[in-house]
């Protein structure tokens, strides 16, 4: 077998800063290695077998600090200098990373103040992961010793292509409110108030009587008697992702400083880790990465897969983007854990490159026989190179080669919808007008209506430009800064189309009402006054109809809301839909708002992602949109187009039946013709260049 040749990454831009995504020579292929569970004798079948897969990345050392440091500040690297010459002579890269995630245990003995405390003042234990306090100066320095150790000798292998800080930042260690965590949030909140004045007032401190004399006064939000200051809950979130993300930085300063011109990446959990600010990390790392893993148990789990990848891109800035880790099959830490179906494993890896990843990387490359992931799958997996799974892999890892020509390409973009964690936070922190008020379940239900009409998203921060898109879509964004508002009232202005859900515009950075009533910084913009929030019930719907005889807009038939809705008083807006039944029974449901040369819709109920499409149709027809048309439902479609001129399109089909669709190119993998009818076998992928 001839050797594999390498993979080649380099950075073409400054440390940390926003540019074009690192390039790869080729698609990478791969995923976690960690050889450290299985005697040596074990690694030379694996290089085999990798090669014979197709594998050209692998990720060391993740979790293997207290094999590389038994005692403190004694290195063994003679395990991994093996490892990594083997990895070379096999022609594969390796993405190296440091093992900060898991400090030894003679960390935590030595340290005992370094432990991870909840909400409640308990120290947690170890024996997991992650179990440390992230504003631990003793993990600071501990954690800096391994990275410069690491940093100092791999330098120059040949095998390196890529750093890998850490693991999953704030994955399972999110929050601590130790003595050290609450030192750290006062040094926090001076730097970001200056003074206690600033404080109380951006905290409403006169509420219960609150008002702090001295920064020593100010705690974590600890569990108390009842709900904690929400602004005080809101900036302890914002504390604790950049108390990660100083982590971060700190082990990418010594990589680039020891090892410069190597890329520093690490693992982000896009869409699903509600505490980590994305926005606030995108432009720190030299390549953005992900991990996604299936909600098993939910019903065409592949679109929110797309929603993940789609955010993913997002937050690369539209450039390339890396899937560090995704499962074969099934994982092990969900409450039913269903085994992908045969062909699975390929449409969600094709999946994420049609939405802009450069890599199909895998959690791991051997089943484990031992610890908490043992019963998670993998590229090789218990049973051997005689399993379903490893004939799949191996078949993907020959398919990918023919895909090169998506590489560095970007994809096309109909809609922008808008995302905020920041607002994710507030909206879902205590004693809000209904604990059904859920911003994740509102992007997916607005996310899905659109998945299913074939238009594709790119999300957006809500004070990013946004002349781009016809369509902008607010499924939630019950924070909005005034910047936010400014930034939606000039795109509608200048000819945008803007569809606005309920409970957004509330609030301001600060968590407090914006003055002037309810929805406050979008209520002008939207052309209407929320005169009183009205939610429902548990279990309690209500219908909507036609505001007016003529149903031409969203259709005659009423539609079914829940959770939510409000008295809407107009000064400007049109009534499109209104309450037939309900709390606000008669009164206008979903509006339209003319503004200079554009719109603004506003939707005041909970409508599925069925009961949306009425209403964005006639949202399209103000912006111009029209989806795709002659596509079968279940099926998929990406469009890519390179700085070059050529233009692919991507169509997945998800049902269990053969699909047709009108295109016209040629396939990449098989090189067939397509004129005017492409044929998607059922669970299939096709990948044309059409132009």
């Amino acid at each position: 077998m001839s050797q594999t040749p390498h993979l080649v990454v380099t950075a073409t831009d400054a440390p940390g800063q926003a540019g074009p995504l690192p390039r790869l020579d080729r698609l990478a292929y791969g995923g976690d290695y960690n050889p450290e569970q299985w005697p040596e004798h074990v690694w030379a079948e694996d290089v085999e077998l990798m090669r014979t897969a197709g594998v050209n990345l692998v990720s060391v050392g993740i979790f293997s600090w207290a094999l590389l440091e038994p005692a403190e500040g004694s290195f063994d690297f003679g395990w991994l200098d093996r490892l990594l010459d083997r990895l070379h002579d096999g022609g594969i890269s390796v993405d190296l990373a440091t093992p900060t995630a898991v400090p030894p245990a003679w960390f935590r003995r030595r340290h005992p103040e370094a432990r991870l405390v909840d909400r409640h003042g308990v120290a947690l234990g170890g024996g997991a992961r992650q179990s440390f306090c992230p504003s631990s100066p003793a993990y600071a320095e501990a954690s800096a010793r391994i990275t410069e150790a690491l940093a100092r000798r791999y330098a120059e292998h040949p095998a390196l292509v890529l750093w890998h800080s850490h693991n999953e930042y704030g994955g399972v260690n999110a929050l601590c409110y130790c003595a050290t965590s609450a030192a750290a949030f006062r040094d926090w909140l001076r730097d970001r108030y200056g003074d206690l004045p600033r404080l109380n007032d951006a905290w409403g401190t006169t509420f219960w009587g609150q008002r702090y004399g001295d920064w020593a006064e100010i705690e974590p939000p600890l569990a108390a008697p009842t709900a904690v200051n929400p602004a005080q809950q809101l900036d302890f979130l914002r504390f604790s992702s950049d108390a990660h993300l100083d982590n971060f930085r700190r082990e990418r300063d010594i990589l680039h400083r020891l090892c410069p011109g190597v890329p520093v990446t690490t693992n982000f959990m896009l869409a699903n880790c509600k505490t980590i600010d994305y926005w606030r990390w995108a432009d720190e790392v030299d390549v953005v990465s992900n991990d996604h893993y299936l909600r098993a148990e939910e019903p065409d789990n592949h679109i929110e897969l797309a929603m993940c990848a789609d955010l993913t891109r997002a937050v690369a800035r539209g450039r390339p983007w890396l899937l560090m880790e995704h499962s074969t099959s099934a994982v092990n830490w969900q409450p039913r854990n269903i085994a992908k179906r045969p062909g699975e494993l390929r449409r969600n890896s094709l999946t994420h490159l049609a939405r802009g990843a450069e890599s199909v990387l895998f959690f791991q490359w051997r089943a484990a026989r031992f610890g908490a992931e043992k019963f998670h799958s993998a590229m090789l997996p218990h049973g051997g190179t005689e399993t379903r799974i490893w004939r799949e892999v191996v078949a993907l890892g020959a398919e990918l080669p023919a895909l090169e020509p998506l590489r560095g390409t970007r994809v096309v973009a109909d809609v922008a919808v808008l995302w905020d964690w920041e607002s994710w936070w507030a909206v879902e922190l205590d004693w809000r007008p209904s604990v059904d008020l859920d911003y994740r379940e509102r992007m997916a239900a607005y996310y899905e209506r659109l998945w299913r009409d074939r238009l594709t998203v790119d999300f957006a921060h809500p004070e990013r430009p946004l002349d781009d898109y016809r369509l902008v879509v607010v499924p939630s964004l019950y924070l909005t800064t005034p910047a936010a508002a400014e930034n939606l009232r000039r795109y509608v202005a200048g000819g945008g189309t803007l569809l606005v859900s309920y409970f957004s515009g509330i609030a301001d950075a600060d968590d407090a009402v914006h003055p002037g009533g309810y929805p406050g910084a979008l209520r002008d913009l939207l052309g209407l006054t929320v005169e009183e929030f009205l939610p429902l019930r548990s279990g309690e719907t209500l219908r909507l109809g036609p505001a007016t005889g003529d149903a031409s807009e969203t259709g005659a038939a009423p539609l079914t809301g829940d959770v939510w809705a409000e008295a809407v008083l107009p000064h400007g807006a049109e009534p499109v839909l209104r309450y037939l039944d309900g709390p606000a029974a008669g009164g206008p449901a979903v509006t339209r708002h003319s503004l200079g040369a554009g719109h603004a819709w506003y939707v005041s109920t909970r409508l599925d992602a069925a009961g949306l499409a009425p209403v964005l149709r006639a949202a399209y027809r103000d912006a111009g949109l029209v989806p795709p048309d002659g596509v079968p439902d279940g099926v998929e479609l990406l469009r890519r187009a390179g700085a070059d001129g050529s233009r692919f399109l991507i169509a997945i089909n998800h049902a269990d039946r053969d699909a047709e669709l009108p295109a016209t190119g040629t396939d990449l993998v098989d090189g067939s013709v397509h004129d005017g009818v492409l044929r998607v076998p059922a669970g299939g992928v096709r990948v044309l260049r059409t132009g």
